[in-house]
């Protein structure tokens, strides 16, 4: 019989395919008695304003991300501009001090489109798989990804737009990137070309830094325009495979940001600046299944609602070695 931690994982693999996340079914007691304790106290929202009114704004984790992000894509163009052969390619393939490293996603895009499996594309797939495996999956995402920042300043402008009730948000159905994970697959299995890879806004603004801009950044230009004027985050929320390729690699990563119950206020500023909030269902009240929960695979690491938790609930965790500290 599972578990209520085992069923929330496989519920969390579920949430990341694209359905919407459920109530739980079955509560670990520990947890239920934190639940019960907070629906009974009548100081809990005086708690949670004060909390509010005393927390301190922090950036801390966004300004490392943006910096990580920046240099390791810059590091790409100046080792072409400066032929200093560090970091050479872009992020579809590239060789790092001799170590190549090529992008899972466009890996198996080019041995759909090949029909068999090809041995050098696995040495160098094997070193990215294991890198992101540590890391956290869908941490390339909002730590590597170039049109991640692009598509992250988009949604700011967004919801600046949003707040003045000049366009409103409008969602789209998240199946709908599982949906394009296998249309990309049949698509490079069918034509023999990897057709994903013409039109990844990654690999055209990842190349586009490298070595110049081309008519492929039109296309990016026409998704941002879509996200800030239609659907935040559209893309990277709805479209993208490689989001999703990385978030199986993710599942079982031991670094991840864990959620204790026990100090949440349930206020929500955690989910208004998430960039994936249906990971962080858990933090509603009566949805935590334990007293500490580890967010789902979905997750992006980005560190935003870390920065925002005013009760220190939300923090960045390594499976296994917290215990050990």
């Amino acid at each position: 019989m599972k578990s209520p931690l085992q069923r929330r994982f496989f519920e969390q693999i579920l949430v990341m395919l694209g359905r919407e996340p459920k109530k739980p079914a079955e509560v670990t007691p520990a947890a239920q008695k934190i639940h019960v304790f907070k629906r009974g106290n009548r100081d809990f929202i005086a708690e949670k304003k004060h909390a509010r009114a005393h927390a301190v704004p922090s950036h801390r984790w966004r300004t490392r991300r943006w910096a990580t992000l920046i240099f390791a894509n810059l590091l790409f163009t100046f080792s072409y501009l400066l032929d200093i052969q560090v970091l050479e390619g872009s992020l579809t393939a590239s060789r790092f001090i001799g170590f190549h490293l090529i992008d899972l996603n466009a890996a198996l895009q080019v041995m759909l489109a090949h029909k068999h499996i090809i041995v050098n594309l696995l040495i160098g797939t094997g070193t990215v798989m294991l890198l992101w495996l540590l890391l956290g999956g869908r941490s390339f995402c909002s730590w590597v990804c170039p049109y991640h920042l692009l598509a992250e300043w988009a949604e700011k402008l967004h919801l600046w737009l949003v707040k003045r009730k000049l366009v409103a948000d409008q969602p789209m159905d998240r199946r709908l990137r599982s949906v394009f994970w296998v249309v990309f697959a049949l698509l490079a299995l069918a034509t023999g070309y990897t057709v994903y890879e013409a039109i990844s806004p990654t690999g055209i603004v990842s190349r586009a830094l490298i070595y110049g801009p081309g008519l492929a950044l039109l296309w990016v230009l026409a998704l941002l325009f879509f996200e800030v004027f239609f659907t935040r985050r559209a893309w990277c929320r709805y479209a993208c495979p490689i989001g999703l390729t990385y978030g199986f690699v993710g599942i079982f990563s031991p670094l991840r940001v864990k959620y204790t119950l026990q100090d949440c206020f349930h206020e929500g500023d955690c989910r208004k600046v998430c960039l994936v909030p249906h990971v962080l269902d858990t933090v509603l009240k009566g949805r935590a299944v334990d007293t500490e929960v580890p967010l789902g695979p979905d997750c992006t690491r980005c560190g935003l609602c870390v920065d925002v938790c005013p009760t220190g609930s939300l923090k960045f965790d390594v499976k296994g070695l917290s215990k050990l500290l």
